[in-house]
């Protein structure tokens, strides 16, 4: 088996409880779920969707570039909401950073997140063999 190996980048929010950000495991990413938070304390960045929305897929394109990767090499996104009705404006901003063929994705709506967030996302990839190395690795 593939060493499996943490990842942590400055640019995405320290994970809520005892987690990491990411994980390798050869050519795989698993990004663990993403809050609207401040990347440097645990503050939301709005209380509108589109500004959550957008600060998620922020921690997201900052988590795949410290794995050497890019959002495009995401095959699948779990998408956490309070209100399935912030569907439709998730999506619009989710076109903005999948330009091409975007990934599978799943919606699901909870009842509450942590820090009151109205969307969490997690998400998978796979990466080039030539993109395994970089990132901050601990």
């Amino acid at each position: 088996m593939a060493e499996k190996i943490s990842v942590f980048v400055d640019e995405a929010p320290t994970p809520y409880g005892h987690f990491t950000q990411a994980i390798k495991v050869g050519n795989h990413v698993f990004v663990g779920g993403q809050l609207p938070l401040k990347a440097d304390e645990n503050v939301l960045v709005g209380d509108d969707i589109e500004s959550q929305a957008k600060a998620v897929f922020h921690h997201l394109t900052a988590i795949m570039q410290g794995c050497t990767g890019q959002l495009s090499n995401i095959t699948i996104l779990r998408v956490y909401l309070t209100d399935l009705s912030d569907h439709e404006a998730v999506d619009k901003i989710s076109q903005d950073h999948f330009y091409f063929v975007p990934p599978a994705r799943t919606v699901i709506q909870v009842a509450a997140l942590p820090f009151g967030a109205k969307i969490m996302i997690e998400a998978e990839g796979e990466l080039n063999p030539a993109e395994l190395k970089g990132g901050r690795m601990l």
